[in-house]
C-alpha cells in the first residue's frame, strides 16, 4: 500500500456545521478504492454532486488538506461530494509500483459510479487537479461514465515535460535536504534532463507509468462535446492555454480562465506557500456554476 497522500488522513474532523464524512470500500473485488463521503446539507440539497479527483504523489500529500476542506464546504453549501484514494495510493489497497493511468482511469469511473449510486438524480460534476484532471479528460473521453461538467485545475498535458519537472523537484529536495547535497543526483540530471524518473519525491513511477507519460501530449488530450469543460490555468502557462484553444477550435463547449494561486503543488509547507489558499478555495467552489 501506498505511503504517501490518503483521503482518510484528518477525515474524522469536519467542520462547523458539517456532517461526518463516511468513510467506505467500493469498486469491483478485484480493485477496491477507499474513499470519503461527505453528504449534502439536506436543508441546503442542490442538484449538483462532486467527484474529487486528486493529483498524484507528492501532489496529492500537498494539496490533500486543501480538497477536504473544499469537500467540506461543498458539503454544507448543499452539494454531495466523493473524495477518493486511486488503486496503490493513500489508503486503497495495491502496489504503487503497479500504478498506471489506464487502471486509474477505470477508478474514476469506478468512483463516479459510486457517487452516482449515494447522490442519485444529481449532476455529477469532475473537479480534478494536475494528473487528475488529465485522468478525468482520459475517463470522460471514454465514454463509461457521464460528468455534466469538467473541472481541469492546471491539467497535466505534457508528460514528459511533467516528469521532468517532478525529477528536478525531487533533486532539489534533496539538496535541501543533507547539509552536503549528493552531487551524483544533479550529474545524472545533468547527463539526461529527458529521462523520466522512477522515482520522483517518494512516490514510484512504474515502467508502465513511465511509459504512459512519456506519450502523453497535447494532441492525446481530445476533449469531447458531451461534457462541458472549464480549465484553470496561471496566468504564465503557455501551453494549456493553446491547447484549450485547439479545442474551442473542434467546436467544444471549454472555456479557459486564468487563475494565480498561493499554493505551491510539491513543496512542504513553508510560510510563504499557503496549505489552504481562501481565494483557491472560493475559485473552485464558484467553478461549479459559472
Amino acid at each position: 500500500m501506498a505511503q504517501h497522500a490518503s483521503a482518510s488522513h484528518a477525515a474524522s474532523a469536519s467542520g462547523p456545521g458539517c456532517a461526518p464524512a463516511q468513510p467506505l470500500m467500493f469498486g469491483p473485488a478485484s480493485r477496491q478504492l477507499f474513499g470519503l463521503f461527505h453528504p449534502a446539507d439536506e436543508a441546503r440539497a442542490e442538484d449538483s454532486a462532486v467527484l474529487v479527483c486528486p493529483p498524484f504523489g507528492q501532489e496529492g500529500l500537498r494539496t490533500h488538506r486543501f480538497f477536504k476542506v473544499l469537500a467540506e464546504r461543498f458539503a454544507r453549501a448543499g452539494i454531495a461530494t466523493l473524495r477518493f484514494d486511486f488503486h496503490g495510493t493513500g489508503d486503497s489497497p495495491g502496489d504503487e509500483s503497479q500504478g498506471e493511468l489506464d487502471g486509474w482511469r477505470r477508478d474514476l469511473c469506478a468512483a463516479h459510479e459510486e457517487l452516482r449510486r449515494r447522490a442519485p438524480g444529481k449532476r455529477i460534476v469532475w473537479v480534478g487537479a494536475r494528473l487528475g484532471a488529465t485522468l478525468a479528460v482520459l475517463a470522460a473521453r471514454n465514454g463509461r461514465c457521464d460528468p455534466v461538467r469538467l473541472v481541469l485545475w492546471e491539467p497535466v498535458i505534457d508528460g514528459r515535460r511533467y516528469a521532468r519537472f517532478l525529477r528536478e523537484q525531487h533533486v532539489a529536495a534533496i539538496d535541501a535536504s543533507f547539509c552536503i547535497p549528493d552531487l551524483s543526483w544533479r550529474r545524472s540530471l545533468g547527463r539526461d534532463p529527458a529521462a523520466l524518473p522512477e522515482e520522483a519525491l517518494g512516490a514510484l513511477l512504474s515502467p508502465a507509468l513511465r511509459e504512459q507519460l512519456g506519450a502523453l501530449t497535447p494532441e492525446a488530450l481530445p476533449l469531447t462535446a458531451l461534457h462541458d469543460t472549464l480549465v484553470l490555468t496561471p496566468p504564465d502557462d503557455a501551453h494549456t492555454p493553446q491547447w484549450a484553444a485547439e479545442q474551442q477550435s473542434r467546436h467544444m463547449p471549454v472555456r479557459l480562465a486564468y487563475f494565480q494561486h498561493r499554493l505551491d503543488w510539491t513543496a512542504d509547507p513553508y510560510p510563504n506557500s499557503a496549505m489552504v489558499p481562501a481565494d483557491a478555495l472560493n475559485r473552485l467552489q464558484g467553478a461549479l456554476h459559472e
